[in-house]
């Protein structure tokens, strides 16, 4: 089932409408005709519209709406992945895996030993293309919202944003052993927010953890091996995918179900 993602404004009652290179991308590279069924999101509200194909313009794809399914497939929580600037294109590989592997956001942070260095206009440049590959790889991955890439933060900006987040986690090749670790990430519970810090090849400077540990951030350590930038915050991901999927939200994130009960509303 092929997904696409629309503006909420493209759903209109029964009729939705597919613009921009989807159209070209469904019509001459998928080969749709009228009548096959796709999957469509609004990046939103986190619902599924299912929807089948009316007729393909050129330049607009009509469908009709045939039901919406409701049943979460997100995380029961948000999950911010704080990333220090990684050299050369590593970051894509980051947006694209963490979207993957659940995040719910992207911040870019510059931290003082980051050896990539933006001005304006790379800065503007590098996050169109980063938000292209985070809708890319939402699609692919059949996530109901598209994350953001915010701006580039410095780590003072990056501190203040997170400082109202329920959890706080700052890998530190010197915190204490896995146990801790352990207890930290099975104490996360459905409907918190949660940052996730990962510093730049060269490491946080003391002065930006004693920062992190001031705005109540937790070290925690990723096991006795030193791993690269790329691979901290999947790992931490992955430890909170496990943790938290099909986990029962508590306070956040309700997901409504229809009158049948599964999930999934009638037209």
């Amino acid at each position: 089932m092929y997904q696409f993602f629309v503006q909420p404004e493209q759903i209109q009652g029964k009729t939705i409408r597919i613009t921009g290179s989807d159209v070209n991308h469904i019509k001459n590279v998928l080969r749709m005709k009228p009548g096959e069924e796709i999957s469509v999101s609004n990046g939103v509200d986190g619902k599924e519209y299912r929807c089948g194909i009316e007729s393909l313009g050129e330049d607009e794809i009509l469908c009709t709406l045939r039901f919406i399914k409701e049943e979460g497939l997100e995380l029961p929580s948000r999950i911010y992945l704080f990333q220090c600037l990684p050299k050369s294109d590593k970051m894509e590989l980051v947006i694209q895996k963490a979207v993957e592997l659940g995040a719910y956001a992207v911040i870019p942070v510059a931290a003082k030993r980051c050896v990539m260095k933006l001005d304006a206009k790379k800065e503007k440049n590098k996050l169109a293309r980063w938000q292209q590959i985070a809708e890319a790889a939402a699609k692919q991955s059949k996530r109901r919202i598209i994350p953001e890439v915010t701006h580039v933060m410095s780590m003072k900006e990056a501190v203040s944003f997170a400082s109202d987040m329920d959890v706080k986690l700052f890998p530190y090749e010197l915190a204490e052993g896995m146990e801790q670790t352990r207890r930290l990430v099975d104490a996360v519970k459905a409907g918190q927010s949660i940052a996730v810090f990962i510093g730049p090849e060269g490491g946080f400077e003391d002065s930006e953890v004693e920062e992190a540990r001031k705005a109540g951030f937790t070290p925690i350590t990723l096991g006795k091996r030193i791993l690269r930038t790329e691979t901290a915050g999947f790992t931490v991901l992955a430890w909170l995918m496990y943790r938290l999927e099909d986990a029962e939200p508590e306070a956040a994130f309700p997901v409504e179900q229809s009158e049948n009960g599964e999930g999934e509303s009638a037209i």
